[in-house]
């Protein structure tokens, strides 16, 4: 499917090692401003630059513990919504 999808989603169980496999690929597509996301047929190509949002998250609650990591940057390639000029009346 190339890199013209816009979301990307997968959830399965994977043992620990697996997970630090997978962050471990994460950080290595930021470092070269790569990062290409898929399983079976589809696949999100994204292009990592400049300053980024990042969010750290963790929580344990009833017996459930979880971590959530969540990175946001603006995309370079993608068009910006043009915007007529703001206007004033008075």
């Amino acid at each position: 499917m190339g890199g013209s999808n816009t979301r990307f989603s997968h959830e399965s169980l994977q043992d620990a090692k697996t997970i630090k496999s997978l962050i471990s690929a994460l950080g290595k597509g930021f470092a070269k401003g790569s990062l290409t996301l898929g399983d079976g047929g589809d696949e999100l190509v994204l292009h990592p630059d400049g300053l980024m949002t990042v969010r750290i998250k963790a929580e344990r609650e009833n017996g459930q513990c979880q971590v959530n990591l969540r990175v946001s940057w603006a995309d370079g390639d993608a068009p910006s919504p043009r915007r007529d000029s703001p206007r004033i009346d008075s």
